[in-house]
């Protein structure tokens, strides 16, 4: 039994290094996505600014929800806590869902063109590259506890990455060709995989299946 619990503590301190990490960078990216955004009238880097922002809290809520469990805190108030942070970072993907259809059909019909930026080229490079490491490091954790919202949360981190590649095609095809539709098109491809994501988070199933050690999801 005690190994069990010694490893147990081992993972929860690997979520809370790992939602350290995120909390250090989404606020560096969340400000320079922001401002890539205004400067190059990029809905696709606006979205993405905003995703770092929702990852941002959804890393608050976690170091909250493994902090709980990491303070000897009892069953019944980790699993309140775990509902709760669930709830809380499915409604932020949920949140997200709604803001990207929103900024693309405006960007679309406004026909508002994304401007050269190298500055997001890299930042958009940069997240393609790490956010998928950090969504497997989050996934791993999840299913070691049999957290819902720490899935969510990793849910999170493969949106910023989707949103990254977004970015960089949108603003790579529009510098190329003046495909300047190409920014809120590929915006929308995320949206499915958010309100999927986010229901999971939502009601917490993911957990009950982490719980059998049965993969859920994608």
């Amino acid at each position: 039994m005690q190994p069990l619990i010694e490893q147990r503590r081992n993972d929860l301190r690997r979520g809370l290094v790992i939602e350290a990490v995120t909390i250090a960078w989404m606020a560096l990216e969340a400000a320079v996505a922001l401002s890539v955004g205004v400067m190059a009238r990029s809905g696709a880097a606006l979205a993405f600014g905003l995703d770092s922002l929702i990852e941002l809290a959804s890393a608050g809520v976690l170091v909250w929800r493994l902090r709980a469990e990491f303070g000897a805190a009892t069953p019944a108030r980790v699993e309140a806590v775990e509902r709760r942070a669930g709830r809380i970072v499915g409604g932020a993907l949920f949140a997200l869902a709604g803001y990207t259809v929103l900024q693309s059909a405006a960007t679309f019909f406004l026909r508002i063109e994304a401007e050269r930026t190298l500055v997001g080229i890299g930042l958009a490079l940069a997240a393609v590259v790490g956010m998928p490491a950090l969504a497997r490091i989050k996934r791993s954790v999840a299913m070691a506890i049999g957290s819902a919202a720490l899935r969510g949360d990793a849910a999170c981190s493969i949106a910023c990455a989707y949103m990254a590649a977004a970015l960089l095609g949108g603003l790579v095809l529009n510098a190329l060709f003046g495909w300047w539709w190409a920014d809120p098109i590929a915006a929308l491809g995320i949206v499915y995989y958010l309100i999927r994501e986010g229901r999971e988070s939502w009601t917490g199933r993911c957990c009950d299946e982490c719980r059998d050690e049965t993969p859920c999801g994608g």
